[in-house]
């Protein structure tokens, strides 16, 4: 297997703030991998920098075997971000089709990559309404079209489900199991252990650190526990 997205021993810090710690990780191509950690925990910033968003202090990144930052790599990635970055007095269909622009899409693409990713995230019915008035749940699976938009090789979710309904939930998770039998690799970040089930490979993080990593069965096996929460906590007290 290849590797679509490589971490080598990234540290991060904001003045004397360390965020993160000698990251070092290998996602490999057509997997789901999860980034499990609470709030604070250094996901994001982890996250951004992949992206080519923030840079590390220490350490590289590459992704689809090119070195992050790159303009080239913004083609083929796909990026959620934690915040909702919309335009609230314009439309959902306007959002879409002002991102699909940004990415060159002929209008045949690019109408019907807007019908597939309004449709995936049930918003098909709401697209000629104003974000402003959507609720925070409809802006956070508006954001999840907007990533979907260009048809990525690599998607990264940052924290995609949170305030979005079980049902819809399921249904999200079920077309990125879609995506990953159709040979896209997905990194997702998240602190609900249902969704970390879900994911191939796993790493857990805790104070800027990977505490543990594997894929849940395997983290399960080694820790000789039941459920993912018990594996984080007693990671992050041998971690301690």
């Amino acid at each position: 297997m290849t590797s679509a997205i490589v971490i080598n021993d990234v540290s991060k810090s904001f003045g004397k703030k360390s965020v993160l710690n000698h990251i070092s990780l290998n996602v490999e191509s057509g997997q789901i991998y999860g980034l499990i950690g609470p709030s604070g925990s250094g996901k994001t910033t982890l996250v951004k920098i992949i992206v080519g968003m923030d840079r590390p202090t220490t350490g590289k990144v590459s992704v689809l075997e090119t070195a992050v930052p790159s303009l080239k790599l913004l083609q083929k990635i796909g990026y959620m971000a934690q915040a909702d970055a919309l335009y609230g007095d314009l439309t959902g269909a306007e959002n879409l089709a002002f991102f699909a622009s940004l990415f060159q899409l002929k209008k045949e693409k690019q109408k019907k990559r807007i019908a597939y990713a309004a449709d995936l995230v049930n918003l098909t019915s709401d697209l000629n309404k104003k974000v402003q008035d959507y609720s925070g749940g409809m802006k956070r699976r508006l954001s999840l079209a907007v990533a979907l938009i260009q048809d990525p090789d690599v998607l990264i979710l940052d924290e995609p489900t949170v305030g979005i309904d079980p049902e819809l939930r399921l249904s999200i998770w079920s077309e990125l199991y879609h995506l990953k039998d159709a040979g896209k690799t997905i990194l997702v970040t998240t602190h609900m252990m249902d969704e970390a089930e879900k994911c191939d490979q796993l790493a857990m993080v805790r104070d800027g650190e990977i505490i543990t990593k594997g894929s849940p069965i395997e983290l399960k096996k080694q820790y000789g526990i039941s459920s993912l929460e018990e594996v984080f906590l007693q990671a992050g007290g041998n971690k301690g």
